[in-house]
This record gives structure tokens, sequence and C-alpha cells, in this order.
């Protein structure tokens, strides 16, 4: 499959008080046109620094990016003139679905003032005649209509009933759904290539969860648009992603197609990652150990001093990327064969 982002080698550090947190360590991640992939693993480990780094949106002053690149449609983004990727990429070419949709709109205005204020500046219809866009401070009014047409048409298609008076609301005046269904219409509006969201069901109710998931795939299937989908939930993964990638303390670990991740991981830490979601009879399973200091992190691959299979090579350095069947890679010096829970 033709790579649309592709990360390579990305590693970010966090300089703070107690030291310098090696964040990202060295990040490999591809994702195909019109693919959902996962990425998974616990809190902490590097999911939304990853997702914000793409977008180059990491906090001034704290992060660095000490290497890497991220080439989305071919140009790295990290070498890219900033006001390009301003202007052509983040918010137009690449979206984002963050995680809380109460904190993202501003309780002042409504909704239709936020939205068109969104289509003034990153709509498909902005650069028509090619090139960047003029600065202007007056909407067009002509597109200004064209733009308003595609905003009902999208609020229909993420089901917000009666979207012409929805549009006359204030924020609080729609349920926590309703308000991720409009941060998925503000994604989809400006038409783009990709879609990072970033948790975006851990707000709601498992019910609503579960029809935004499905609201979710339905329509990035119909559109032809790739997602990047950050969860810690496993289960949600299973629902929605063709390709997973499981992290652990800022490293990628395996990288599978979902039937394949969830069937037979390759990596101790997925097997007891998957091993530890509670089974029909409720019996818990946890990691024996601690989640290392990123400040400080264990020399070679990260999860060895968690590892059952864990030897002197895995200290010594971090695994090469390993392919085991197409699509399934792994970094891992001892990789384990066979269905999830033969090796319980």
């Amino acid at each position: 499959m033709a790579e649309l982002l592709a990360v390579r080698g990305l590693r970010v550090d966090f300089v703070g008080d107690g030291g310098v947190a090696q964040v990202l360590d060295g990040i490999t991640l591809d994702v195909g046109p019109g693919e959902v992939v996962g990425l998974v693993g616990e809190s902490g480990c590097g999911k939304t620094t990853l997702a914000r780094a793409i977008l180059g949106i990491l906090p001034a002053g704290a992060a660095r990016v000490r290497g890497g690149e991220v080439r989305f449609k071919g140009a790295d983004l990290l070498r890219e003139d900033p006001a390009v990727v301003n202007d052509r990429v983040r918010g137009r070419a690449i979206t984002f679905i963050p995680q809380d949709p109460s904190t993202s709109f501003s309780p002042l205005f409504s909704v239709q003032t936020q939205i068109m204020d969104l289509m003034k500046w990153k709509s498909p219809r902005a650069d028509a005649g090619g090139g960047r866009r003029p600065p202007f401070r007056r909407y067009p009014r002509q597109r200004y209509r064209a733009d308003r047409a595609a905003v009902l048409d999208t609020l229909r298609a993420v089901q917000i009933p009666e979207p012409g008076r929805a549009l006359g609301r204030l924020p609080h005046e729609f349920s926590g759904g309703q308000r991720q269904r409009l941060m998925i219409a503000m994604a989809l509006l400006p038409q783009p290539d990709l879609i990072i969201a970033d948790e975006p069901t851990t707000a709601l109710d498992v019910t609503i969860q579960a029809q935004i998931l499905r609201l979710l795939r339905a329509l990035v299937k119909e559109r032809g648009v790739s997602v990047l989908f950050t969860t810690h939930d496993l289960g949600t993964a299973h629902e929605i992603c063709d390709r997973v990638v499981v992290m652990y303390a800022g490293q990628e670990m395996e990288a599978a197609p979902a039937e394949a991740f969830f069937a037979r991981p390759a990596h101790p830490y997925t097997r007891r990652l998957l091993a530890s979601v509670p089974g029909p009879a409720g019996e818990l399973r946890d990691i024996p150990g601690e989640v290392p200091s990123l400040v400080a992190p264990p020399s070679g691959c990260r999860f060895h001093p968690r590892c059952d299979y864990a030897t002197p090579e895995c200290r010594a350095g971090r695994p090469a990327l390993r392919t085991l069947a197409a699509g399934h890679g792994v970094r891992c010096h001892h990789p384990v064969d066979g269905p999830l829970g033969a090796d319980a």
C-alpha cells in the first residue's frame, strides 16, 4: 500500500524540572490512503505526543524534536516552511478530533460562528484558483453561501437533527455525544486526506461511544479519508481499526493488521496487554513491574525489565524491525509464535 503518512525514527524530548524526558524514541509508523490505523498503549506511552508532533503543535520551549522524519504525501513536515504547513496542511490536509469536545468550543459564541470561522480559512473552496490564499477580512458572500451549504450537508451526515436551527445554538445546548459529532463534522469539512483522532470517545458513555465509532467508521470509508486513531481502549481499536500499532514507554513494539494483532500478537508486551483485558469470568491479569521513567529509561527495548523472555541482547540495544508476515512487523529479539493464550 502506498504511504500517505510515514513517520521514521521520530525522537521527541520534553525538558522539565526533573530532567529531559525521552518521550518518543525512534518511532516508525505508516498510514496508507483510506486506512484506519489504531495507535494503542497505556496512558503516558507517547500516543498524544506523537499525534501532536505530526501536526506540529508540540508545546514551544518544553518539547524538542531530536531527530527523524514526518513525511506526508512525500514531504517532510519537520523541514517544510512552517507557514506552508500551517496554510496548506494543518487544519486542511490533516485535521484533528480532540479527546474532550466540551473544551474545544468557546462557550461565548454560537456553533455557526465557530464553524464558519473555520471555513473562512480552511474551506476547500478558499483557494479554488490554486496557490496560497490571500488574507482577507471579510468573508466573500458567494463563498460563504457555498460553505454554509456544505456545513449543513455535513451536519446531516453526522446525524445532527435540524442542522439549520442547531447552528444558532451555543455549545452548552448540545449533549456530549452531539458535541463530538460536531467535532467530527469540523474535521471532515476541509475535505482532509488524514484525520488524527485523539481518544475521541473517552469522555462519552459506552452506548454513545458505540454510536460515534460506527458513524466515524462509516463516514471515513464513504469519503476515503485516512484516520490515525489513538486510544488506550483495545475494544475500541478492535471496533474501528484496519491495522493496529502498539506503543510502550515511547517506543513502538508491534504493528499488524487488526485480525492478526488480536489473534496472533508476537511481542511479549502486546500479548501481556491483550491478556490483561478482563474475560467473561472477570479475571484480571496485570503486567508485573512498573512503566519506566522516561527521564532515565532502560537501555535497548524499554519493556525488557518486565519481560519474561528478556536476555542480555534485549538490554544491549533496541531490536530492529522484524517482518513476520505481510503488514505484520515486530521489534523484538524473541517474538512469540502462536495464538493469544497459548503461553498463558
